[in-house]
């Protein structure tokens, strides 16, 4: 008589998932902050202080996203409901009259800096979390449906997120906008919404292939990323500090916010479509990636950058010019697996 096993054999594990996932904890932050110049050469070290919240944040989103089987679309929620923790929790940037002069930017309904939130948060979506994580999935294209951490990995990936919020709010609250605490009743309303957000992410249903018109190009896909990027951030983002231009002052404001909205709201239903439909091949991927990166990039050096120095604005030269090979090298690999 065979006796049977007492347990069951481990799954194999995939290789190179804590490759993966280091990958992706660094990437966060260059993205998000050193990519765009917001971190000049000379405080680079802040990149430190940013890694706990950005790096373990994103890796956390990402095996939230796959554990529960959410697409992008849920991915971009739980990026939203990020953005709230990080600027509304941590910076208290959302809501406070002081910090980076956000709440001369635009009206200040119900207390809430307006153009600051409309500006930040949809970039944490998109910069902080779902483009991080789109990147490290094409350099690792074995993994992009496998969870890149074990139980254990989670737990201490959800604990040294929650640490870094507490090292961001221990250290540039008290030292930019001494003095201001969050109050107890926005507190609340922000934990709703993340709630509510994280819920709706993990129950919205991904999206599949359906009958369609192919997408143009990769070049054009590219282009149209690269110019939603570039209106987007150049309505939005205030030139020459926290001074508004004339032609913004007062209710005049409204106008490039309501702009930028359109904006993006025509990017994100011409990148659902394109994406839903069979002629939607790795290179338009990557076309749509590069063509924002390299605006996101460009936006930088220009509007950012420039108000540093010029080795600040020669670094956005490298590191476009990083995303450019990083580009070459993941469609070469791209093109030998077909």
């Amino acid at each position: 008589m065979t006796e049977r096993p007492l347990t069951t054999p481990a799954r194999p594990r995939k290789p190179g998932r804590r490759r993966a996932a280091l990958t992706l904890v660094v990437l966060a932050p260059m993205v998000a902050e050193v990519t765009l110049g917001t971190v000049p050469l000379a405080m680079i070290w802040v990149v430190v202080v940013y890694l706990p919240v950005y790096g373990a944040g994103v890796l956390l989103i990402r095996e939230i996203a796959r554990r529960t089987g959410a697409g992008w679309g849920g991915i971009l929620l739980l990026g939203l409901a990020y953005g709230l923790v990080e600027e509304g929790i941590a910076l208290q940037s959302l809501t406070s009259p002081h910090l980076y002069g956000a709440a001369g930017w635009s009206p200040r309904p119900f207390g809430i800096n307006a153009a600051y939130a409309e500006l930040n948060l949809p970039y944490h979506a998109v910069f902080s979390v779902a483009i991080p994580i789109a990147l490290v999935e094409r350099i690792f294209p074995a993994l992009r449906r496998t969870p890149f951490l074990r139980g254990g990995g989670l737990i201490v990936t959800a604990i040294v997120a929650v640490l870094g919020v507490g090292l961001l709010r221990a250290s540039v609250p008290p030292a930019e906008d001494p003095g201001y605490t969050l109050p107890v009743p926005a507190l609340a309303v922000l934990v709703m919404l993340i709630v509510a957000l994280a819920v709706c992410a993990v129950r919205l249903p991904s999206g599949s292939k359906r009958p369609g018109a192919d997408p143009p190009r990769p070049a054009l896909v590219g282009s149209a990323c690269a110019a939603a990027v570039l209106a987007y951030l150049g309505l939005l983002y205030p030139f020459g500090g926290a001074r508004q231009p004339a032609f913004t002052q007062g209710l005049w404001v409204l106008v490039p916010m309501v702009v930028a909205a359109v904006v993006a709201v025509a990017a994100g239903l011409a990148l659902r479509h394109w994406t839903a439909v069979p002629g939607w091949t790795p290179r338009h991927e990557l076309a749509a990636l590069g063509g924002a990166l390299l605006a996101h990039t460009g936006f930088g050096a220009i509007a950012v950058a420039a108000e540093h120095g010029a080795p600040d604005v020669a670094m956005q030269l490298v590191w476009g010019l990083a995303t450019v090979l990083l580009l070459a090298l993941l469609n070469r690999s791209r093109q030998r697996s077909v």
